[in-house]
């Protein structure tokens, strides 16, 4: 403290040091950029919370109600708010239904890139279990989620363009682990040449996909795919009561017998 603020017994110098101290905070309160970012940053944070408890509660009703259950009316009673409120997040229901298969096909999506990572890369039967394995334990874990992407269609709703990339990433690891296994182990791909595929396949998004691939295999990696969800789906949704008793075995089987129908051969235990 300096000698011009040593009280002198009268506390004028601590008067002196507490109006210096109120024009700084004035001051930094009266600064623009200080004030917004700080408001914005709090008004941003609530929002994101308040989103994820619109999520989340959208969640538990697509779980006990399925998809055509879901009401913004309910859970704008349920939080508390006002009945417009909600539409300061989500325009509509069907805003709300987006935006919880994004939020699905990017958990789904994360679930297979880490069990794809886990095994060695030049490794593909391993990959391809790893994979298989991880897209059926979500689809056990999430039965909810599973069903909103691969179920029975929501009436009157159009999935938007937003959602193909986030779609996309369960695709991109099966087709990134064809792709490499291709280039090294692959048999016999198959008779069906190229002008046999035009009019009927979209041959331009399998080669986005499968890269360095022959148009021939494309075929038999859209057959894989389809029997790979078939399962899942069979299994989740109770089709296979009174036919498989044993659905992890069962499972292994099924695997097995599509990579080797993709041409592979099986290498190790995994």
């Amino acid at each position: 403290m300096g000698d011009s603020e040593v009280s002198d017994g009268s506390g004028e110098g601590v008067n002196r040091s507490a109006e210096r101290n109120s024009r700084v905070l004035a001051s930094q309160r009266s600064t623009p950029g200080v004030q917004r970012s700080r408001t914005g940053a709090s008004r941003a944070q609530l929002r994101t919370r308040q989103i994820e408890e619109i999520k989340r509660v959208a969640r538990t009703q697509l779980a006990e109600r399925g998809a055509s259950g879901i009401s913004l009316r309910e859970i704008t009673r349920e939080l508390g708010l006002v009945s417009s409120a909600i539409y300061r997040y989500y325009d509509s229901r069907d805003a709300l239904v987006t935006a919880l298969i994004i939020d699905a096909y990017n958990d789904l999506g994360l679930s297979v890139e880490v069990a794809d990572g886990s095994a060695s890369v030049h490794d593909y039967w391993a990959r391809w279990q790893a994979t298989c394995r991880s897209l059926r334990a979500w689809s056990r874990t999430h039965p909810a989620e599973y069903a909103l992407l691969y179920g029975t269609p929501l009436v009157d709703y159009k999935a938007p363009g937003e959602t193909i990339s986030a779609a996309a990433r369960v695709v991109r690891v099966i087709g990134r682990i064809l792709s490499d296994a291709h280039r090294e182990r692959a048999s016999d791909l198959g008779p069906l040449p190229d002008e046999q595929l035009n009019g009927w396949l979209d041959v331009d998004n399998f080669a986005e996909v499968l890269p360095e691939v022959p148009s021939t295999y494309y075929l038999k990696a859209l057959m894989a795919w389809t029997q790979l969800y078939g399962f899942i789906s069979f299994e989740l949704f109770g089709h296979y009561r009174g036919s498989v008793i044993d659905g992890d075995r069962a499972f292994e089987q099924v695997i097995t017998g599509l990579w080797i129908f993709l041409g592979f051969e099986i290498s190790g235990e995994s």
